[in-house]
């Protein structure tokens, strides 16, 4: 399974690619905006610099989001995007609009990215519309009590049962268990916060036994 990092933070994204095991990076305009000291100031041409920073840091699939509905826009806008970098894919919401320019995209050989994925229909059109990635938020679903994990199962056993080629990205993940859960039913990639990439290296037997290897190495004569 791949491992992306779910963050517009450059710091948090050269950080987890330090750790060797980062394979490409998911954003949008809500991880855009935690990041920006005064979004008075803050251009779409700020934007596209941004998303060109994280390309030259990161060289795997980086996900830029369209900040429109139209779908003759968000192609226009994906299409701007997708000169940025050749990782550029780019991330459009799973509406009737949005699968109208995952179409044009993949007709024009743009990778794109469906997001805001919550039903096993709505997972199933992206990849007819040939979306090279979808994005089921399971953290999301779990808020409202309902069986993100299980979504996940329905979308990777559809893909399978007729070769689709959408790589299910597991998204909205929340702690370690999410992770786990992914690669047990088989999912592609999980899209990670940094906190949780570092909590998934963390055990507190760990911990414990490095104490005590420490204390013991401490004695040794020199």
């Amino acid at each position: 399974m791949k491992f992306f990092i779910d963050t517009a933070s450059l710091d948090e994204i050269r950080a987890a690619a330090e750790l060797g095991v980062l394979d490409g990076v998911t954003t949008n305009p809500s991880l855009i905006a935690k990041i920006v000291r005064d979004p008075s100031n803050f251009t779409y041409s700020d934007f596209k610099e941004h998303i060109a920073k994280i390309c030259d840091i990161v060289d795997g699939p980086v996900s830029a989001e369209v900040t429109t509905l139209k779908a003759e826009e968000m192609i226009a806008q994906g299409e701007d995007l997708a000169a940025i970098h050749e990782n550029v894919v780019v991330k459009c919401p799973l509406t009737v609009d949005g699968l109208k320019a995952i179409r044009h995209f993949s007709q024009q050989g743009i990778r794109t990215n469906a997001t805001l994925v919550f039903s096993p229909n709505q997972a199933l059109l992206a990849a007819k519309a040939g979306a090279d990635y979808v994005s089921p938020f399971v953290g999301r679903l779990d808020d409202i009590s309902t069986d993100g994990m299980g979504l996940v199962e329905q979308i990777v056993t559809m893909y399978d049962n007729y070769g689709y080629l959408t790589e299910v990205i597991v998204a909205s993940v929340r702690h370690p268990q999410h992770v786990v859960e992914a690669s047990m039913i088989g999912a592609d990639i999980a899209t990670i916060p940094y906190p949780v990439i570092r909590q998934l290296a963390n055990h507190p037997l760990t911990d414990a036994g490095l104490k005590k290897f420490m204390e013991d190495a401490a004695v040794m004569k020199r």
